[in-house]
C-alpha cells in the first residue's frame, strides 16, 4: 500500500524537525522556539511534496524551506544578524536532504 506523497512529505518535515529541535533542547532554548521550529520543518515537508517546481528535490527544498525560515530570520537576526547564521546553516542543510528524501520516496522525475 502506497502512502499518499503528501503524507510522506508531512511525516519526511516531522523528522526533519525533530533533527532541527534536538541541537535547540540542547542549547536549552524555548520551548516556543522548539515548537516553533518542529511546524515549520512539518509544514516543509508538507509543502515540498504538494508544490510542483520543476526542479530537482534538493532544490525545491532548499527554496521552499528559505521562503518559509525568511520571517523567523527577520525576527531573530533583528538585534544581531550573527544569531542567524545556525538557523541559515540548518535550514540549507535539512531543506535540501528534505527535498531530496521526498523526490527519492515518491519517485519525483525531476
Amino acid at each position: 500500500m502506497k502512502i499518499h506523497k503528501n503524507i510522506t512529505g508531512f511525516l519526511l518535515g516531522c523528522l526533519a524537525g525533530i533533527v532541527d529541535v534536538i541541537p535547540m533542547i540542547l542549547q536549552k532554548l524555548t520551548w516556543d522556539a522548539n515548537i516553533s521550529a518542529f511546524c515549520m520543518w512539518a509544514g516543509a515537508g508538507f509543502i515540498i511534496s504538494a508544490v510542483n517546481l520543476k526542479i530537482k528535490g534538493a532544490l525545491k527544498g532548499l527554496v521552499v524551506s528559505f521562503i518559509m525560515v525568511l520571517p523567523v530570520l527577520v525576527l531573530v537576526g533583528w538585534q544581531d544578524i550573527r544569531n542567524i547564521i545556525p538557523i541559515f546553516i540548518m535550514t540549507a542543510i535539512l531543506g535540501s536532504l528534505l527535498g531530496y528524501a521526498e523526490g527519492k520516496i515518491n519517485g519525483n522525475k525531476q
